[in-house]
C-alpha cells in the first residue's frame, strides 16, 4: 500500500471534502496503522487489531465522500457497502458474509491487472508476432533429408520424386525474412492500421442456469461458470477488425496466458487479510430503536451476524479460506432516529474510535461552491463549455447560492451538501435547456440572476419542499 504519512492523507483529502478535520485526521491515522503493523515483528503483528471506526453525522456532510476518496489512496481492497442491503440469515435477502467475498473478488481483480500490467510489453511483441503471421502466414514447412520418401535398390537410396525438394531455398528464405521485417517496421510506425485482418477469438458460451437460493449465487463455492467452460468446447468466431484492435484483442489474451492465478489468488488472499478495509455506510439503518416487534428482530440479527465478522472470523469464498481479524471496518450513520448505543453493545465495542460530523453551515457552502477539484461551479462551467457557451460565476452570486442553500436546509430537511446540486439545477434549468442556440455566448451568473431564479421559490414554503 502507498505510504503517505497522515498530513499527507489529509492534504489529499482536502482537495475533495471541506472541513471535517477530525473524520479526515481519524481516517488518515487508521491508515498509517495498517503500514506501522505490517513493520512490527510478525510475531506481535497478528495481535495488533485494527481500530475500527464509526462516523456519525447528519447526510449530506462528507462520510460517504471520504470513504470514497480513500478508496483511491488506499492501494489496499476497498469495498464500500450499505449495511441496509442485509438481512438476518434465514430471510431473503443478502447475508453478511458475502460483503467478505465481494471484496475477495476485488483484490483478485486488483492484483490480475497489476500482474498483466507487469508481463504487458511481453504480451504486446507476441501479439504482433501473431499479427505478422496473419499478414505473411509461413511458407509449407520442408521435411528434412530423412524424412524424404525413398525406395531401396540394391545397395543405393534413390528418391522416389526426383523433383522433391529437400532443403528449402535459401532465397526464398531470405525474402520472406526481409517481407517479414518490413512488415514490423510499417506496423511499429503506424503504417497498417487501416488495414482489417480476420482474427478468431474464442467464444465461450456458458449454458444459462438459474439458481434459487436464499442467500443467492455468492453462497456456492464452486465456480459455475469454470466448472461448465470447461465441459464444453470452446468455439472460436471469426471477426474482421483494423490491425490496432487485434493487437489489443491478442495482448489481452496473451496476458491471461502468461499470469500465473495460482499466485494471483494466494496474493490477493493474503492482500484482504493484512490490509482490506470495508466501508460500512447506512449503519444506523440497522440499529434497533427498541426491541418490540416488526423489522427490528431482523435489523438486530444483521448486527449478531456482523459481529463476528468484525471481531475476526474466517469465511469460505471460491479462492479458499478468508481471515477477517485484521481488516479494517469504518461504519457510518447518520442516526437521525436511532443512536450509537442503540447497537447491541458487543458491536458498539468493536468500533472503539467515533467522529462526529458536523453540520455544514452558509460559510462551508462558499468553499464548497469554489474550492474543492470537483468543485459544482467548476462542473458546470465544463458542461456549457462543451455547448460553446462560456458560464461566468461572480462572486457574489456564489454567497447568494450558498445562502439560498442554508435557508433551504433550515426550513425543510437538513441534507447537507446535496441541496446545492438541486438548486444549482434549478437555477441554471432554463440555461441548460437553451445551451445549444446560445453558442459562442457568454453568460454571466451574479446575485441578481440568482436571486431572479429562486427567490419566489424559496418564500413559498410549501412549493420549495416539493421543488427544492
Amino acid at each position: 500500500m502507498k505510504t503517505l504519512i497522515p498530513k499527507e492523507t489529509v492534504a489529499e483529502l482536502d482537495k475533495f471534502i471541506i472541513g471535517q478535520d477530525m473524520a479526515k485526521k481519524a481516517v488518515a491515522i487508521a491508515l498509517r496503522n495498517r503500514w506501522r503493523r505490517q513493520q512490527v515483528s510478525e510475531d506481535l503483528r497478528d495481535e495488533i487489531a485494527p481500530k475500527n471506526i464509526i462516523m456519525i453525522g447528519p447526510t449530506g456532510v462528507g462520510k460517504t465522500e471520504i470513504a470514497r476518496r480513500l478508496a483511491k489512496l488506499a492501494q489496499s481492497p476497498f469495498l464500500k457497502v450499505e449495511a441496509s442491503k442485509f438481512t438476518e440469515v434465514g430471510y431473503v435477502g443478502r447475508d453478511v458474509e458475502s460483503m467478505i467475498r465481494d471484496l475477495t473478488e476485488l483484490a483478485v481483480k486488483q492484483v490480475k491487472d497489476e500482474e498483466a500490467d507487469k508481463v504487458q510489453s511481453k504480451a504486446y511483441k507476441i501479439a504482433e508476432e501473431r499479427i505478422l503471421d496473419l499478414l505473411l502466414p509461413p511458407g509449407p514447412k520442408m521435411p528434412s533429408k530423412s524424412s524424404v520418401p525413398t525406395t531401396q535398390t540394391g545397395f543405393v537410396q534413390v528418391p522416389i520424386d526426383a523433383e522433391f525438394k529437400v532443403e528449402p531455398d535459401n532465397e526464398q528464405k531470405n525474402n520472406d525474412l526481409s517481407t517479414r521485417e518490413k512488415l514490423h517496421s510499417m506496423l511499429k510506425d503506424g503504417k497498417l492500421n487501416e488495414r482489417e485482418v480476420d482474427l478468431e477469438v474464442t467464444q465461450q458460451n456458458v449454458p444459462a442456469i438459474e439458481v434459487f437460493s436464499a442467500s443467492g449465487l455468492e453462497d456456492m463455492d464452486i465456480n459455475i461458470k469454470d466448472m461448465f467452460g470447461n465441459m464444453f468446447p470452446k468455439k472460436t468466431k471469426k471477426r474482421k477488425v483494423k490491425i490496432p484492435e487485434a493487437i489489443e484483442i491478442l495482448a489481452k489474451e496473451e496476458a491471461q496466458k502468461l499470469i500465473d492465478m495460482d499466485n494471483v489468488t494466494k496474493m490477493a488472499v493474503q492482500r484482504v487479510e493484512q490490509s482490506g478495509i470495508i466501508f460500512l455506510d447506512e449503519i444506523d439503518k440497522v440499529a434497533s430503536r427498541d426491541h418490540g416487534h416488526g423489522p427490528d428482530v431482523s435489523r438486530e440479527g444483521v448486527q449478531r451476524d456482523l459481529l463476528p465478522i468484525v471481531e475476526g472470523s474466517t469465511v469460505t469464498t471460491k479462492y479458499g479460506m478468508v481471515k477477517t481479524d485484521h481488516i479494517l471496518f469504518i461504519a457510518s450513520g447518520a442516526f437521525y432516529m436511532s443512536k450509537p448505543s442503540d447497537l447491541i453493545p458487543e458491536l458498539q465495542g468493536r468500533f472503539p474510535i467515533r467522529v462526529e460530523l458536523n453540520s455544514l453551515e452558509k460559510d462551508d457552502f462558499v468553499r464548497i461552491l469554489k474550492e474543492p477539484q470537483n468543485a459544482l461551479t467548476k462542473q458546470y462551467i465544463a458542461l456549457m463549455k462543451t455547448e460553446g457557451v462560456s458560464l461566468v460565476f461572480k462572486e457574489g452570486s456564489v454567497e447568494k447560492i450558498a445562502e439560498t442553500a442554508a435557508k433551504v436546509n433550515e426550513k425543510t430537511e437538513n441534507i447537507g451538501a446535496r441541496r446545492l446540486h438541486t438548486i444549482m439545477e434549478k437555477m441554471l434549468e432554463e440555461l441548460s435547456f437553451d445551451a445549444p442556440e446560445l453558442k459562442g455566448q457568454t453568460v454571466v451568473i451574479d446575485a441578481s440572476f440568482v436571486s431572479e431564479k429562486l427567490d419566489d421559490l424559496i418564500q413559498d414554503e410549501d412549493l420549495s419542499r416539493f421543488i427544492l
